[in-house]
């Protein structure tokens, strides 16, 4: 069970000295009683006490690694049940299967379509991050022939699906294999599982037939020397298995449940690969790190990439580009200058639709702490004289040969004192990014 605060301000030196980041011993104890901070960070802590305190310090959902190097995933270590508490930190690792069943041929086709599902969208590249290897034959032989292939045409991390443990251990000594997740220990396997697991140094999924046994053999496997856990509660529908999703997420940070503080792995089910998107969405919404999906298609996989990165943004900081001249197509010094601000959506929106014009172009972001043009002007955050400052320290002059800039007609009311402040010519733009094509097409053409 997990120590309450008083329990663990006992534990400290009780200096008082704020190198930790709280004022006090007392309140750097409760931070730790809430999965808020990390027993490193005291200095004086004694190695008695740090032992003592190894439960409470420790994350109520633990961190675990798949894969090494660049392409690794980090799951779990998140400390929130809602994310706009304080914000979710790993985002749900979307893994797509690859069969042993099919041709050598196709699984290198497959593969291939899973290493090219990369998207760039508002200046982030989204993309899928594992591939399963799933020994759906039951012959160990083309399950460790089809991991080969798979290690062979992608650098991603795998998840070696298979209840022989003798196929598992052959596919973790192939080249190119690196600290796979091994898919799963159960109440039938679970002690030649975890010894493999161990002996290889990878981590493990547990698979229960429903909460309870899955604590159990949780627990069994943790008393076996395995802490890099994955758990799989077992069900499939969607509606049984996101409430023991949350069931899982609850219990292991509001109760501080040790046997549940494992990130989670689920399963897609469904045929349609519509449904499955939909299926997905919600176990990414609640509270998977982990989803094994089938589907390759990129019109499933971008919404799908889309809405978590969206869930995984912290809500307290919207996303932003750099404040600076961004430069579309092969400007020259007419090109003509657009103003926006630096929120992602509003400037690559603009973006976007400055590169349809076809007339090479200057943009000129502003930074207003991510804010939307209309947002940032109401917090007083996109002001003539902040703009002016901004074309200023940019050296906007320098760069054009005229002194013309577009503002967008949301901020038309900006327009004279811009002209004041600035000495330029400001030309009132579209109120809607969608309307710059047209624009261009009368002003710049």
């Amino acid at each position: 069970m997990a120590l309450t605060g008083l329990e663990i301000y006992k534990q400290l030196p009780k200096k008082n000295c704020g190198e930790c980041g709280p004022p006090t011993c007392l309140a750097f104890a409760m931070s730790l009683a809430g999965g808020k901070a990390s027993l490193d960070s005291c200095p004086y802590v004694s190695d008695e006490a740090r032992a003592t305190l190894e439960s409470a310090a420790a994350p109520p959902i633990a961190k675990v690694i798949v894969g090494a190097g660049e392409n690794s995933i980090t799951m779990g270590d998140e400390t929130e049940l809602f994310r706009h508490d304080k914000k979710f930190y790993h985002e749900t690792a979307i893994t797509l299967r690859v069969s042993d069943a099919l041709s050598d041929e196709e699984i290198v086709a497959r593969t291939q379509k899973i290493n090219d599902l990369v998207f760039v969208r508002v200046g982030l590249e989204y993309r899928v991050q594992a591939i399963a290897v799933e020994n759906a034959s039951g012959d160990a032989d083309k399950f460790v022939a089809a991991v080969t292939t798979v290690a062979k045409n992608s650098g991603l991390p795998l998840v070696l699906i298979s209840d022989n443990p003798d196929a598992i251990a052959k596919a973790i000594d192939i080249e190119g294999v690196n600290k796979p997740l091994i898919y799963a220990a159960t109440n039938d396997n679970y002690e030649t599982m975890t010894k493999l697991a161990i002996e290889r140094n990878c981590p493990l999924a547990v698979k229960g037939d429903n909460l309870d046994d899955l604590a159990s053999l949780v627990e069994k496997v943790v008393a076996l020397g395995k802490k890099d856990l994955v758990l799989d509660p077992g069900a499939r529908s969607l509606s049984r298995a996101i409430a023991d999703f949350t069931q899982i997420r609850r219990q292991a940070i509001k109760k501080k449940f040790r046997p549940f503080g494992y990130p989670i792995i689920a399963f897609t089910t469904a045929e349609d690969p519509l449904e499955e998107t939909a299926e997905a969405s919600a176990y990414v919404s609640k509270y998977a790190s982990m989803i094994v999906m089938n589907t390759v298609e990129k019109a499933h996989i971008l919404p799908l990439l889309s809405w978590r990165q969206n869930l995984y943004t912290d809500p307290q900081v919207p996303i932003r580009v750099e404040e600076k001249l961004h430069e579309v197509g092969n400007v020259t010094p007419d090109s003509p200058v657009y103003i926006t601000t630096n929120f992602s959506l509003t400037y690559y929106s603009v973006e976007g639709e400055v590169e349809a014009t076809k007339i090479p172009s200057y943009i000129l972001a502003v930074d207003t702490d991510g804010l939307s043009v209309l947002t940032a002007y109401s917090d007083g955050k996109f002001e003539a004289d902040k703009i002016a400052g901004v074309m200023k320290k940019l050296g906007l002059e320098e760069k054009v040969n005229h002194r013309n800039i577009v503002l967008p007609g949301l901020v038309a009311v900006l327009s004279g004192k811009l002209e004041e402040e600035s000495g330029w010519n400001v030309i009132v733009g579209p109120r809607e990014a969608s309307a710059i094509p047209a624009f261009a097409k009368t002003h710049f053409a």
